[in-house]
């Protein structure tokens, strides 16, 4: 099969050449082009090569981080993305129903039924899940690589403590489309793209990645009796039904903080930012899935 070009991240993949062979056998025979990620080009350059050697179809065989990179750059080029996940996390393969088992990922990724959904950026940061400055970022920075490749979701847990003591309060002030600037005390603010995290957690019940809008997470508790309330709300995807939480809609929105905080984009911890501003790219990407 003509036209196929597959993105590779070997430091995700337990066996390399099996993984080959499968999609050898999906293209007919016919070897695709091959791309692999290295440590100084998570996928971005990889993807920007497949599309100028003619490809038109991009197999992104990687976790969240080699996804976004990749998505970032196919975006608005008609070239259409299809995920093999073997993250940890594989948030967008989730959130779009794309199977996790490598023989259904394939039957999908060559297969005809595609969404074409948005794309979110921030200065030259691209990205297709959400974003996040202060507890979240907090909890991606100390939550240990290895534990997770191990563990998945639930070495998160032990990040969590750490996050929750090293994550005060901060001042936000938060700016969506032309609406007047709010300002809010939070623990963190996430954009988000899709709502849905692992085990089915859903921090952003209405989030759809083809709306042409973004959704903003404030999370705000207060007192320590706040928290199992908000978790409670979050397993009922009813995060917003309370003081601890507050979610906005709109195109565009900028966020800052007075003191420096950390920031994650897709999963990947950034260092720390005072700022973060984020629209959307309406209808950028298509993506080889069936809609959940």
């Amino acid at each position: 099969m003509s036209g196929v070009a597959a993105v590779l991240n070997p430091a995700k993949i337990e066996d390399l050449p099996a993984l080959k062979a499968a999609i050898t056998e999906h293209c007919g025979g016919t070897e695709p082009a091959w791309y692999e990620t290295t440590e100084a080009d998570t996928g971005a350059g990889q993807a920007s090569a497949a599309v100028e050697a003619g490809a038109r179809l991009v197999l992104v065989c990687g976790g969240d981080g080699t996804v976004a990179a990749c998505a970032g750059t196919l975006a608005g080029t008609g070239v259409a993305m299809a995920i093999v996940p073997v993250g940890t996390g594989n948030l967008l393969a989730r959130n779009l129903g794309i199977p996790l088992e490598l023989p259904e990922a394939l039957d999908v990724a060559f297969g005809t039924a595609e969404w074409v959904i948005d794309v979110l950026e921030a200065a030259e940061q691209r990205f297709v899940v959400m974003a996040g400055l202060g507890f979240d970022a907090a909890l991606i920075r100390d939550t240990d690589d290895d534990l997770k490749e191990r563990l998945g979701w639930f070495a998160y847990v032990g990040g969590l403590a750490r996050a929750l003591r090293r994550s005060p309060h901060a001042r936000f002030t938060i700016t969506i489309d032309d609406e007047l600037p709010v300002s809010t005390e939070a623990i963190g603010v996430l954009v988000g793209n899709v709502g849905q995290l692992e085990a089915g957690i859903t921090l952003m019940p209405e989030a759809s990645p083809d709306d042409g809008e973004l959704d903003v997470l404030v999370l705000a508790p207060r007192r320590a009796k706040d928290w199992p309330v908000l978790v409670w709300r979050i397993l009922r995807r009813r995060p917003d039904a309370g003081p601890q939480a507050d979610i906005r809609r709109g195109k565009r929105v900028r966020i800052s903080s007075a003191v420096a905080v950390p920031v994650e984009f897709d999963g990947d911890f950034r260092g720390e930012a005072t700022e973060l501003r984020v629209e959307v790219l309406a209808a950028a990407l298509t993506v080889r899935c069936l809609r959940p």
